[in-house]
């Protein structure tokens, strides 16, 4: 059962990795190893929320998701650098490229360079314009209507 999948990151087989059982009902009822069992979601069942397209689910409404709704526009990303001698505070303009969980990826247009900025520094971002940001109040729409800062 190990080391069957190719890996994507070697182009061999990981011999570490856990191949899932397939197929739509692959194990389902059956006991696991140690007599457990537990319950396991078809590809026809659903969690129970519907969530329409540009719109975070409420359990997701992160920084880098609200900062991918607005990829493409231009903000002031304010950082502070504890302990540094030469700039304790830095100030970032530019194009939201993109956001992961711990990065902000900004370019400046004007000098064509690019900033990987890491969340962990991060005070607070500004924007000229208004941004998206459509969030679920208690499980309801909000009308999926922009808000201004």
């Amino acid at each position: 059962m190990y080391g069957q999948m190719p890996s994507p990151y070697y182009g061999q087989q990981n011999p570490y990795m856990y191949q899932y059982p397939t197929g739509p009902m692959a194990n389902q009822g059956q006991p696991q190893q140690g007599g457990m069992q537990f319950p396991q979601m078809t590809q026809g069942q659903s969690s129970g929320s519907v969530n329409p397209p540009n719109m975070l689910p409420s359990e997701q409404s992160y920084i880098e998701n609200i900062l991918r709704l607005n990829a493409g526009k231009p903000a002031t990303v304010y950082m502070t650098f504890e302990n540094n001698d030469q700039w304790n505070a830095k100030v970032f303009k530019g194009i939201i490229e993109a956001a992961g969980r711990d990065h902000i990826i900004l370019s400046d247009p004007q000098t064509g360079k690019r900033y990987l900025l890491l969340m962990v520094y991060l005070d607070y971002i500004t924007f000229d314009e208004e941004i998206n940001y459509s969030y679920p109040y208690n499980g309801a729409n909000s009308g999926g209507a922009q808000s201004r800062p």
